[in-house]
């Protein structure tokens, strides 16, 4: 019998896969559980929308992410940050200050955790890279000026 599986099953599959089992185990354990619908035509159809529609939204975000790849790729980012007067910065450079620095410069949002930074202490220059999705990805160069308080 054919099943969509509802949430992950330990040996049958994982939430939203079509598989075919047994139908004892599919109606006496499955079902009732609430772990899986049958694959009708009405249950098809819908899991053939939500896939379209999750393929859909993974292209929009592959379309976004490769914008701003091409729009940081190589970039120079000033950021400013508090620093004494002989070049050490008060804490490190951290990748939510990078992320608020992207969108103040170059208008665009990008998740501090998809920043990868080196550790920075000093003022000067570092290069920073930018994992925006998979296979996706950009460095960008950050000149670090220190701000006296």
């Amino acid at each position: 019998m054919k099943v969509i599986l509802k949430s992950d099953v330990k040996g049958c599959g994982k939430s939203g896969e079509l598989v075919n089992v047994a139908d004892g185990y599919a109606r006496n354990f499955l079902i009732p559980k609430g772990l899986a619908v049958e694959a009708n035509a009405t249950n098809l159809n819908v899991y053939n929308e939500k896939k379209a529609a999750a393929k859909y939204r993974a292209d929009e975000e592959k379309k976004e992410a490769e914008r701003i790849a091409s729009l940081l790729n190589g970039a120079k980012l000033t950021v400013n940050i508090k620093a004494s007067k002989n070049g050490k910065l008060f804490g490190s450079l951290t990748s939510k200050e990078v992320s608020a620095a992207i969108s103040e410069q170059f208008g665009v949002d990008v998740d501090k955790r998809k920043i990868e930074l080196p550790v920075v202490k000093e003022v000067g220059e570092t290069e920073a890279k930018l994992k925006l999705y998979q296979g996706i990805s950009a460095a960008l160069k950050i000149d670090v000026v220190g701000q006296e308080f």
